[in-house]
């Protein structure tokens, strides 16, 4: 583990104490200072988004770094979504996600310079990955209330909060039309360019047990109501391991030889 001692790896560390700063001023209700926090590390990262750009000559969501770049960079405005047409809050939970996301990129992977190779000179290239990173950030936003209701069973003292379980149920139902775009823009990205729709990459495997495991959420959901609320929040969180197994079994799957996302890692 080593700083990145340039302006992007700055940028990042800067961005990270801005997200810290703003979970502890909302954690004390200072709820206008702790969103002015959250807004000036996203404006950071939004600006080492663009310098990365500018580097790499390439929307810059090719490797590792550039991902999770890109999530950290995606919590704040997913965050005040939620918040304004959900009624989903959380914000001082989002903003230690984000800080949780962004130290393997400024802390762990490495930033060099890397042409796009030919297998990711696609017009899928964009829409697959935005929808799978959008809809990585709203599942690990969704996992937060269904650990606390796994835990806790007292409810928010907030009068105005959504429920633990009904919050769960909101952002998978958001995150979940996401997942499901990414799993089919990627089959018939690999029908262009290896011929068929469905490979057993590592990588397409457990994109697709994640997908099946939120599936089964909203059918034991559809199944059994309400009636076993930590049961559901429990699929949830297998949800989000899953999602972790995709996001990082590229770098995992060297031990076991290549898959054919390896460019990514």
């Amino acid at each position: 583990m080593a700083v990145k001692w340039n302006l992007l790896g700055l940028l990042l560390i800067v961005a990270m104490i801005a997200y810290v700063l703003a979970a502890a001023a909302l954690v004390a209700r200072a709820r206008r200072l702790g969103t002015a926090f959250f807004a000036t590390g996203f404006g950071v990262l939004v600006f080492a988004f663009g310098l990365r750009w500018w580097q790499v000559e390439h929307v810059p969501l090719q490797n590792m770094f550039e991902v999770v770049l890109t999530l950290g960079m995606l919590m704040f405005p997913i965050t005040l979504f939620c918040r304004r047409f959900l009624g989903v809050r959380g914000e001082a939970f989002d903003a230690i996600l984000g800080v949780i996301v962004l130290f393997p990129a400024a802390f762990v992977f490495k930033a060099e310079v890397l042409r796009l190779p030919p297998a990711l000179q696609s017009f899928l290239f964009i829409p697959h990955v935005a929808a799978y990173m959008l809809s990585y950030v709203i599942m690990a936003k969704a996992t937060v209330p269904a650990v606390l209701r796994l835990f806790v069973v007292r409810p928010s003292d907030d009068p105005a909060a959504v429920p633990y379980d009904e919050a769960a149920h909101r952002m998978v139902s958001l995150g979940f039309p996401l997942l499901t775009l990414g799993l089919v823009l990627g089959a018939v990205w690999g029908k262009l360019a290896w011929g068929d729709y469905w490979n057993w990459d590592p990588k397409e495997l457990w994109s697709l047990v994640s997908w099946l495991v939120y599936l089964a959420y909203f059918h034991f959901r559809a199944v059994t109501g309400r009636k076993w609320p930590r049961v559901q929040s429990l699929l949830i969180v297998l949800g989000l391991i899953a999602i972790v197994l995709t996001l990082f079994w590229v770098n995992l799957a060297r031990i076991f030889g290549s898959g054919m996302h390896s460019y990514a890692s």
